[in-house]
């Protein structure tokens, strides 16, 4: 088995560390994701301090499960002017949030943290900033046909590494953050822990 566990269930995140050559394993820890943000959001915290907290949980779910594994909890947020945006439940959810963010720079969020054994040894949040362009509902009712099922899996109903690159005039920050995942600082503490060569 791999001597790292990824604490996550999403595709794009275990592609990234897969295309990176990264050994790993899965398991996919159940966590009351929208009760911990409202909690969250009611204390007044910001949305990385949520990140943070949301990886840092699913990690240390998934610790005592792998005596001596590093596991690798992930979250992301999405803010923009003060709200918070979640993956769409369906294509009309879909359709309201791009609405909401046309026209508007929004911020993602990503953190990542390791635990081994229970214990935090490292973290990193990142964070990017995303300018939609003031598309037509033509196009974007044409874009949410065309990208199909795929806008309810990220939030923001985009991937930026497909069609969704149409909904931006200007992306400021690390690719790999945008996807989700701190992936280049992620794979420098791993190269130190003996998971991949150095």
């Amino acid at each position: 088995m791999a001597e790292l566990i990824l604490a996550s269930g999403s595709r794009t995140r275990q592609a990234m560390l897969a295309n990176a050559g990264v050994p790993f394993a899965v398991d996919v820890p159940r966590v009351d994701e929208d009760g911990i943000k409202a909690a969250m959001r009611a204390e007044g915290a910001p949305p990385g301090d949520v990140a943070e907290a949301l990886a840092e949980l699913k990690a240390s779910r998934i610790s005592p499960r792998y005596p001596g594994f590093l596991v690798v909890g992930c979250d992301q947020m999405l803010a923009c002017d003060g709200r918070w945006f979640d993956k769409p439940a369906d294509r009309a959810g879909a359709r309201e949030q791009l609405l909401a963010l046309r026209g508007r720079t929004h911020e993602l969020i990503s953190c990542a943290v390791v635990m081994r054994d229970g214990e935090r040894l490292w973290h990193h949040v990142d964070r990017a900033k995303l300018t939609m362009r003031p598309f037509t509902e033509a196009f974007l009712d044409e874009y949410l046909d065309r990208a199909g099922e795929a806008v309810l899996h990220s939030v923001g109903a985009y991937q930026l590494e497909g069609l969704g690159a149409q909904l931006f005039s200007r992306v400021q920050g690390d690719y790999f953050t945008i996807l989700g995942m701190p992936l280049l600082p992620l794979l420098d503490f791993v190269r130190n822990h003996g998971v991949v060569t150095p």
